[in-house]
């Protein structure tokens, strides 16, 4: 095993101050600035999230950060309210856009959306 102070996981956005805008202001996360023009978004719990500009972004094919709920009912609401829009990856959505593995024992409920860079971010309930 390694000796570590800290760890922390990261992700490239295209522009870190459209990303850090709606981190802050549609999901409601502390984000704060970071060095050479990096962002740290705060996770619940606390743990943070590095995002880097990087000019020829391309989204990742897979989901880059989920986020724990204990309704997906009420947290695809709150996204709606703040203007995030739901997407439905492989056709399994009910029409919520949501995702209902609980309800037939095959992993979460879950939802799908994007931040303004194109990465795939969800919010499930275990």
């Amino acid at each position: 095993m390694i000796t570590t102070r800290h760890a922390f996981s990261g992700f490239a956005v295209k522009d870190v101050e459209e990303a850090k805008r709606f981190y802050r202001d549609r999901l409601g996360l502390t984000v704060t600035d970071g060095m050479m023009g990096n962002a740290d978004i705060v996770l619940p719990g606390g743990a943070t999230v590095l995002i880097y500009p990087k000019e020829d972004h391309v989204p990742a094919a897979h989901t880059v950060l989920n986020f724990v709920v204990d309704d997906i009912d009420a947290a695809v609401d709150e996204l709606a309210e703040a203007g995030v829009a739901i997407e439905d990856f492989g056709g399994y959505a009910d029409e919520r856009g949501i995702v209902r593995g609980r309800s037939v024992d095959r992993g979460p409920d879950i939802a799908w959306f994007r931040d303004p860079a194109g990465n795939i971010l969800s919010v499930l309930a275990l």
